[in-house]
């Protein structure tokens, strides 16, 4: 049986699966699509904290699915600008944490990670990436040993 670390990238699936398919991603679908495929042994969701409440239903319902939710403050600069990505804690955390398992999957389509899928496999991991095909980078999707598309099957569509 195969062991499976999960890293999910909470902002970047929010917003691709809202921009392509008008709904909601199903962390439940999600997390039984995987548990067919092996044991969940690590499973990380990384957030913005806006103090929203709707924010802070979903990070309860991904702890409550099983995911350990990693918060980050969301930065409003003096230009009116704003910061709140995980991209490098993902990375560190996916290098130091995927030592004991076979299988490393990532939830998101950002190019940034597609180096990091490179490494995994360079170290004989098998490096799935699921992501909305259409929203996620090319270099992403050539570097995972798997890009599993997000479609209807892992969507809440009645509650966009």
């Amino acid at each position: 049986m195969r062991k499976i670390a999960v890293f999910v990238d909470v902002q970047n699936v929010y917003y691709t699966v809202k921009q392509a398919y008008g709904a909601q991603f199903d962390y439940s679908a999600f997390w039984r699509e995987l548990s067919s495929l092996g044991e969940i042994i690590l499973a990380t969701a990384y957030a913005i904290d806006r103090n929203d409440p709707k924010q802070q239903r979903i990070q309860q319902i991904l702890r409550d699915i099983g995911f350990t939710v990693k918060l980050k403050p969301y930065l409003q600069r003096h230009d009116g600008s704003t910061k709140g990505d995980w991209d490098v804690g993902i990375a560190i955390d996916v290098l130091e944490q995927s030592v004991d398992v076979d299988t490393v999957v990532l939830v998101s389509g950002d190019g940034d990670f597609d180096l990091l899928m490179d490494k995994l496999r360079e170290r004989g991991k098998h490096a799935v990436v699921y992501g909305v095909q259409e929203l996620s980078a090319l270099s992403l999707v050539r570097a995972a040993s798997e890009f599993r598309a997000i479609d209807r099957k892992l969507l809440l569509l009645d509650k966009a």
